[in-house]
């Protein structure tokens, strides 16, 4: 994958490899001391803070981004969660 902006990303639908379509991409958690992005959230960053159950909705609502196979027009991640 070549460089993109960070705004390129928000809004742009995540579908797996198998073509299950898992949701859009509302907000990003960066990692500064990588310089990298570490999750897509399919939620505001601020919602999910101010739930009840943090962990969960956090679990639910994010993907990670090393699962991250293509950005194009969708964002196509590895099925496998584990990776």
């Amino acid at each position: 994958m070549g460089d993109l902006f960070l705004s390129e990303l928000y809004g742009k639908e995540i579908i797996t490899n198998g073509g299950r379509r898992i949701g859009r991409v509302e907000d990003l958690i960066i990692d500064f001391e990588k310089g990298a992005v570490s999750s897509l959230l399919l939620a505001k960053a601020d919602e999910i803070i101010r739930s009840e159950r943090t962990a969960m909705q956090f679990a639910k609502n994010s993907v990670k981004y090393e699962r991250v196979k293509n950005v194009d027009q969708m964002i196509v991640v590895s099925e496998d969660l584990k990776k």
